[in-house]
């Protein structure tokens, strides 16, 4: 029984883009074994950002879009602690966030390019604070999908995503 627990874990794990194994050196969450902190966007088109990990603690904040890029910080039970760029939070019920990952650009008119070098063909810009699904990112660059349009950008121009993160 143990070793079908073990496989569902780890099946969910890579569903969701984590990686199940975190560096040693690297805090895990004590509920999900996930490493902390660490990137998640929100699944409901409104969520609750409480006060304290539970349904009877004040709401903190409601978040009314969908694919919000958010920073888990903290765990406890059912409940994760998430933070917005800005660093507003609270605790949200782990229902109400995905796996998909999702960034906030950070620069105004940021260009898509083509391939991850600075020298490849613009395919596309994005404005400023326009919230890009994260395809890939490796050498320090992304792939973004933004409203159809893909390309690669720096990873110092996001949020969502650490310097040196690399996943596909």
């Amino acid at each position: 029984m143990k070793r079908i627990w073990a496989g569902l874990v780890l099946a969910l794990a890579l569903s969701l883009g984590a990686d199940p194994v975190p560096a040693q050196d690297q805090a895990v969450g004590p509920v999900t074994g996930f490493p902390l902190p660490r990137y998640v966007s929100i699944r409901a088109p409104e969520a609750y950002a409480r006060r304290g990990p539970s349904r009877s603690h004040r709401i903190d904040w409601v978040f009314q879009r969908r694919n919000i890029p958010m920073q888990i910080v903290a765990e406890y039970g059912n409940w994760r602690r998430v933070i917005d760029r800005d660093g507003a939070g609270g605790w949200m019920h782990y229902s109400l966030l995905s796996g998909v990952r999702t960034a906030i650009v950070e620069v105004d008119m940021l260009e898509l390019r083509q391939r991850p070098d600075p020298d490849s063909p613009v395919r596309a810009q994005a404005e400023l604070g326009v919230i890009a699904f994260v395809e890939e990112c490796a050498d320090d660059w992304c792939r973004l999908d933004v409203g159809g349009h893909s390309g690669w950008v720096p990873i110092t121009t996001l949020w969502g995503v650490d310097p040196g993160e690399e996943f596909d």
